[in-house]
């Protein structure tokens, strides 16, 4: 009789904590961040919103150009600071990024980006005030290349040492995709097997969506002829484990002096690029990864980012490009295979 009032007992505990445990079910958490916007799906027993805001807040203060308090706006300023976790995976990520893209992908670029209009000016703002001549819009630019070179920084004892006060960081090309990983590793710490992160365009994906499907990403087909809607799809792909980031000309952009002048600026010259790839899509190892090499390509145009993209071999790209009144869509070798998982 004993044992089996136990046992009742212990049944009615394991009934009731059973009854107790809240459901998986799948959250959706959306806000603005970095000057865009996220959109944060997955599945859990409970809201994570509170998790993800922290992990954003401390990405924030290691690696934003815009929050004063920050330790990349430390370093710019040249303060004294101590780099963290964070950066130093941007710093690492980045090294190997200059030297895979032979220099395109840089991040002491900050100085040039600002002279162009595309730093923390209005676009085009910079440009419209260098009206005076070719020759001295030459020499402005060879001033700022002076300082301006990977090899002219160095991270040493969790400090930036520069060779010339006047070099700053610009992590903004990493920085929504290496966001994009962290909250993906706050969700797998927090128990989660389905998610997709999406900060800005860069993504990472995980799993199947709530209808047990792999998750649906688009790539936006560029429209050169209407500024604002940027809707129509190039490509929608299904997959349930994916590290992917865009980059592109066809959004952020000005004219001055007849002249199409994009944000995507070349280190290695000084000038805004001027080819035919409008978007590179890359996939790879890490988002973080994915958004750097997305930022060479969009650099290097399409023959040798194709070629920078089989040396990475962690990597595929999705390259569009325009050809005369069309657009014409290159893949690399691996990019069927890493988009089919």
């Amino acid at each position: 009789m004993v044992s089996a009032l136990l046992g009742l007992a212990v049944a009615a505990l394991l009934i009731w904590g059973w009854k107790d445990e809240p459901r998986l079910r799948y959250f959706r958490n959306e806000g603005k961040v970095f000057g865009t916007y996220y959109n944060i799906r997955y599945e859990a027993r409970a809201d994570l919103q509170d998790s993800i805001n922290a992990a954003l807040t401390a990405f924030d203060n290691s690696l934003s150009m815009f929050n004063p308090h920050s330790i990349l706006s430390a370093i710019n300023d040249n303060r004294d600071t101590t780099t963290d976790a964070a950066f130093e995976a941007m710093w690492s990520e980045a090294e190997r990024v200059y030297a895979l893209s032979g220099g395109a992908f840089d991040i002491t670029v900050a100085p040039l980006v600002n002279f162009w209009g595309f730093g923390r000016r209005v676009a085009g703002d910079s440009y419209s005030n260098l009206q005076s001549s070719i020759s001295n819009l030459q020499s402005s630019i060879d001033s700022l290349l002076s300082f301006v070179g990977f090899e002219k920084v160095a991270l040493v004892n969790h400090r930036v040492v520069k060779d010339d006060y006047r070099t700053q960081i610009d992590g903004g090309a990493v920085a929504k995709g290496q966001a994009c990983d962290m909250i993906a590793a706050v969700l797998s710490r927090q128990g989660c097997t389905n998610w997709l992160v999406d900060i800005g365009g860069e993504v990472v994906a995980h799993g199947v969506n709530d209808k047990g499907e792999p998750w649906h990403i688009g790539i936006t087909k560029p429209n050169l002829n209407n500024e604002g809607a940027q809707e129509d799809l190039q490509q929608v792909l299904a997959v349930s484990d994916i590290c992917m980031a865009t980059s592109g000309n066809y959004r952020n952009y000005y004219y001055a002096d007849g002249e199409r002048r994009s944000h995507t600026i070349d280190p290695r010259t000084g000038y805004p690029v001027q080819h035919s790839l409008l978007s590179a899509t890359v996939v790879s190892s890490s988002c973080m990864r994915a958004d750097a090499l997305a930022t060479a390509c969009m650099v290097l145009g399409a023959e040798e980012a194709l070629a920078m993209i089989d040396r990475a071999g962690d990597a595929a790209c999705y390259l569009i490009v325009a050809e005369n009144d069309s657009l014409q869509v290159v893949e690399s070798a691996k990019w069927a295979e890493m988009t089919t998982k």
